[in-house]
């Protein structure tokens, strides 16, 4: 379970960001903090795994914060959320090593899938006393010959995304547009948009079965 801790001043987006939290599974928010002051208190109270932080907190910038951060609670790991688009507070959240950053307003498909990544590259390094070159290249997110050699996704369709629509599509074997959204915690639009889309490059076929109310449903398979 990786406990998160959410440091925003706004407490609507705060909640926003609770909502979205609550649509993945393996992560149990702890607290919200509105200030740095709040925010520090909130780590030193409890283990903390990960920490969303805004940069423009009432108190303090949340980039200040990062130095004392790291020296206190150095295995707390940070995804800076925030309006923040001044190229200097970017290289600043870099040098201390932020996992990731996003600009508001962040849609729940983006800020759902960061947190998966996240938990995809915890997962990679558990339970582990050595690493190998396929495990930094996975962890770092390189490429592979693949990778490299994939058409340009359309707009609106992006890799990982894509990729996870896939996997649900093989897990539950064939998969309705309402059945995606929900798995994905996404809107039936985009979840149609990515089922099309795979169906448009023969990775997926679809076919019009009956449901119970008798009404024809669109339901996607992954090609043989």
């Amino acid at each position: 379970m990786i406990k998160v801790v959410i440091a925003e001043d706004d407490f609507r987006i705060a909640q926003v960001q609770e909502q979205f939290l609550e649509k993945i599974q393996g992560v149990q928010l702890v607290g919200k903090a509105l200030n740095a002051k709040e925010t520090m208190s909130l780590l030193d109270k409890h283990e903390v795994d990960l920490l969303l932080l805004d940069i423009y907190l009432p108190d303090e910038l949340g980039t200040d914060l990062l130095s004392k951060i790291r020296e206190d609670h150095p295995n707390t790991d940070i995804i800076m959320v925030t309006a923040a688009m001044e190229k200097v507070m970017l290289e600043k959240a870099m040098r201390y090593g932020v996992s990731n950053y996003l600009l508001k307003p962040v849609s729940m498909e983006k800020f759902v899938e960061t947190i998966e990544e996240f938990k995809k590259k915890k997962e990679i390094l558990q339970d582990r006393d050595e690493v190998n070159q396929k495990m930094i290249d996975q962890f770092f997110g390189s490429s592979n010959p693949s990778t490299n050699n994939q058409k340009d996704l359309p707009t609106g369709v992006d890799r990982h995304t894509l990729k996870k629509v896939r996997e649900v599509v093989e897990e539950l074997r064939g998969v309705t547009i309402e059945e995606m959204g929900e798995s994905l915690g996404v809107s039936r639009t985009t979840a149609r948009r990515y089922l099309e889309y795979l169906v448009s490059i023969d990775v997926c076929t679809a076919k019009h079965e009956y449901g119970i109310v008798g009404r024809p449903q669109r339901k996607y398979y992954l090609v043989d």
